[in-house]
C-alpha cells in the first residue's frame, strides 16, 4: 500500500516494479486476495447495481406516468376544444335565429303597446259611461 509516486507520474507495484498505473489500490489481479473481501466487493456491486436498478426503473415510471398524464391532458383539452367549437356553432345559430325573429318580436311589443292603450281607453270609456248612466238616471228621477 505504499506505492511511491515519482516525479513523472511512474508507480511502483510491490511485486512488478515500476507501472504507468496512477491508481492507489494496492489490489493486483494475480495477487491472492482475502476471499472475503471479494465477497463483499460482489456483494456491494450487486446491491449498488440493485439500487441503481430501482433509481432508474424509478425515474422510467415516473416518465411513463408523466406522459400518460400528457396524453389525457391532450384528449381532454381536444375534447374540450371541440366542445368550446359546437357551442360556438350553436350560438351562431341561435344569433341568427334571433336576428330573424327580432321584427315579429318588434311587432309583439308594438302589438302589446296597442292592447295596453286599447285597455286604458276601455277603462276611461267605461268611466265615462258609468258616469253618463249616473247622470241620466237623475234626469230620469227629475
Amino acid at each position: 500500500m505504499t506505492d511511491e509516486v515519482e516525479s513523472d507520474g511512474v508507480t511502483d507495484s510491490p511485486k512488478r516494479g515500476p507501472t504507468l498505473s496512477t491508481s492507489t489500490s494496492s489490489f493486483e489481479a494475480l495477487d491472492p486476495h482475502d476471499p472475503n473481501l471479494s465477497k463483499l466487493a460482489n456483494t456491494m456491486f450487486s446491491k449498488t447495481s440493485e439500487y441503481l436498478y430501482g433509481e432508474l426503473t424509478s425515474t422510467l415510471d415516473d416518465y411513463r406516468l408523466l406522459e400518460n398524464m400528457n396524453q389525457v391532458t391532450i384528449t381532454k383539452y381536444s375534447d374540450m376544444k371541440h366542445l368550446a367549437v359546437n357551442i360556438n356553432k350553436s350560438m351562431n345559430e341561435l344569433n341568427e335565429k334571433y336576428s330573424s325573429l327580432m321584427p315579429l318580436l318588434q311587432q309583439i311589443d308594438q302589438i302589446e303597446d296597442s292592447v295596453t292603450k286599447l285597455e286604458q281607453a276601455a277603462y276611461k270609456l267605461d268611466a265615462y259611461s258609468k258616469r253618463l248612466e249616473a247622470k241620466f238616471k237623475n234626469l230620469e228621477k227629475r
